[in-house]
């Protein structure tokens, strides 16, 4: 059995600081081949911590699921964003990321305190419209490696970012039913490269990828 967090010293350490609104962010998607990268940013009630979070990518449907119930019900603030295959194919993906972890920072509703973000590349995270700006207009931010696994807002954001697009690309497996998106959720597995090579991209593929642009190529001779 999968042992849930506990909260990490980085996380204590704002507490004690005073700081309450501490706001973790994380991405899906950014690997796929197919749909949206989807961002989730949320502020905890660290004398409520829902129980079962963990790195979305350690936890099973089921309880991936679950925790994601227990997240919107508990958490001070919570919101999710995404960008679209044409927004990643215009931008990159990286921009693309980034761009959904500020929207979804923006309209949480509230202006954190301190945004932890996984990994090393960091957003501009400018304050809210209309709130008290920090930093000269920008909230403090800092990148955590592997913070999925070791902060526990962070791992919150995971869990709803991968629960929000999962359910997206299961929406569009309706729409696109001969790649096997409802399985692969937009991956490069065996499957969904298969099915490329025989119906092409369609709509929601990243046409900027590259297994996706030799296919394109490929079918201009």
């Amino acid at each position: 059995m999968l042992t849930a967090m506990e909260i990490s010293a980085l996380e204590r350490a704002l507490l004690a600081e005073g700081k309450r609104l501490v706001c973790g962010c994380d991405e899906a998607g950014r690997g796929a081949l197919a749909g949206p990268v989807v961002a989730a940013a949320v502020v905890l009630n660290y004398e409520a911590i829902p129980g079962g979070l963990n790195d979305s990518k350690l936890l099973k449907l089921e309880a991936r699921e679950a925790a994601a119930i227990l997240i919107r019900e508990q958490a001070i603030a919570w919101a999710v964003c995404s960008m679209s295959p044409r927004e990643i194919e215009r931008v990159n993906i990286l921009q693309a990321s980034l761009a959904a972890m500020q929207a979804a920072v923006g309209q949480l509703g509230l202006q954190p305190e301190y945004v932890l973000i996984d990994g090393p590349h960091l957003p501009q995270m400018r304050g809210l419209a209309g709130a008290e700006s920090l930093a000269g207009g920008r909230l403090p931010v800092q990148g955590v490696i592997d913070g999925d696994a070791e902060i526990l807002c962070i791992a919150a954001a995971s869990i709803l970012a991968k629960v929000e697009r999962d359910r997206m690309m299961r929406e569009l497996a309706l729409a696109y039913p001969h790649y096997g998106f409802e399985r692969h959720v937009g991956y490069g597995t065996p499957e969904h490269r298969a099915a490329l090579l025989a119906h092409g991209p369609c709509e929601i593929h990243r046409r900027s990828f590259r297994p996706v642009q030799e296919i394109l190529q490929g079918s201009l001779f």
